[in-house]
C-alpha cells in the first residue's frame, strides 16, 4: 500500500514518481516494483551539504537552503528540487532546481511547521522539519 506524498525510484530508468493519492497496488516501471525512498536526516553522513536549513526572514517569509555548507549545483551534482509540505500535508509546494542555481526556496506565506525534502541527484532524498 502507497501512502500519500511517499517518493519512489525506479533502479533501472531512475523515473521518480511521488505518490499523490494512496493505493494498494504496486509501483511499478521498467517490469520491476519501483524502490520506496527513505529520506535522510541530520543523522546521516554527508548531512552538511543536503539536510534542508530553516531561516526565518525579518518579512516573515521562511527560507529554505540545502545544507549548512553549500551543495555543488554543477551539471554532474547538484540539487534537483527542494518541496516543503505543511504539517497537516494539505499544502505542498516545490521548485525544480538546476546547475548553476541557488539551492534554495523561499515561502512568502510561512504559517506553522514545515517539512523540506530535496532531492540530490547523486546523493538521493533528505529532510528536515522546522521548529
Amino acid at each position: 500500500m502507497t501512502k500519500r506524498l511517499e517518493m519512489y525510484r525506479c533502479e533501472v530508468c531512475g523515473n521518480l514518481v511521488e505518490v499523490l493519492v494512496e493505493g494498494v497496488g504496486e509501483l511499478v516501471c521498467c517490469e520491476q516494483p519501483m524502490k520506496l525512498l527513505q529520506p535522510k536526516s541530520k543523522e546521516s553522513e554527508g548531512l552538511e551539504k543536503h539536510v534542508p536549513i530553516f531561516e526565518l526572514k525579518e518579512d516573515g517569509s521562511l527560507e529554505i537552503c540545502v545544507g549548512s555548507v553549500p551543495h555543488p549545483m554543477s551539471e554532474e551534482h547538484y540539487i534537483m528540487f527542494i518541496q516543503a509540505t505543511s504539517e497537516d500535508k494539505n499544502r505542498v509546494v516545490i521548485e525544480y532546481l538546476y546547475p548553476t542555481m541557488e539551492p534554495k526556496m523561499l515561502l512568502k506565506n510561512n504559517s506553522g511547521k514545515i517539512c523540506a525534502r530535496e532531492y540530490c541527484n547523486i546523493h538521493g532524498l533528505w529532510e528536515n522539519t522546522s521548529d
